[in-house]
């Protein structure tokens, strides 16, 4: 006879939504490492010599997602989007307040590539990328959360269209659209030295 079989991810955040807090003590070690390659994929994006590192990060977005009481996980993929909107938010805090801690003259640089339409491994301040993204989620929240989950959560479109609920097909639109719109704001904010 072998060992039971250990409880997938989806199960655990089911159970831990139903209040069993054994089952976060069992989720965490799953999910650890795929937190942390998370936060090391933002880090990367950051400017070299930040001084927030992805294990510092990861607690904090862990600590951050225990109080989540409010939130219902449908399944891991739900989970993981919201780890990663939880991430961007404390990079962009972190940002914000080093920004205004240097009155200016800090701002907390992020590498683009392709993925979101901006020339090849531009640097982008961090601030400009999240104040346009705001913008656009409140025009579009669809789009804004598209671009949360694509660019931030590392989620594939059709993971993406899992976590939304909606087809494959309008991610790939939605999300065309909002890197065109992204790229526009993102440009137009950087020429005018925003």
């Amino acid at each position: 006879m072998g060992s039971p079989q250990p409880k997938d991810v989806t199960t655990l955040l089911l159970e831990w939504g139903d209040g069993k807090r054994q089952a976060l003590n069992e989720l965490m070690p799953l999910v650890y490492d795929q937190l942390r390659e998370l936060a090391t994929h933002q880090l990367r994006r950051e400017r070299p010599n930040h001084t927030l590192h992805s294990t510092a990060l990861v607690h904090e977005a862990y600590l951050k997602l225990i109080d989540q009481r409010r939130v219902q996980f449908k399944d891991r993929e739900h989970f993981f989007s919201v780890a990663a909107q939880l991430i961007r938010r404390i990079l962009v805090t972190y940002a914000r307040s080093r920004n205004a801690s240097k009155r200016g003259g800090g701002a907390t640089l992020l590498a683009f590539d392709e993925s979101i339409a901006l020339p090849k491994r531009r640097d982008i301040d961090l601030v400009v990328l999240d104040d346009a993204l705001e913008s656009l989620s409140q025009l579009d929240p669809q789009q804004g959360r598209i671009v949360e989950l694509r660019f931030f959560g590392g989620l594939s479109i059709e993971s993406t269209a899992r976590v939304l609920e909606i087809s494959t097909s309008t991610v790939t639109r939605d999300w065309n659209l909002a890197r065109a719109w992204l790229h526009r704001e993102v440009t137009r904010s950087l020429s005018h030295g925003a």
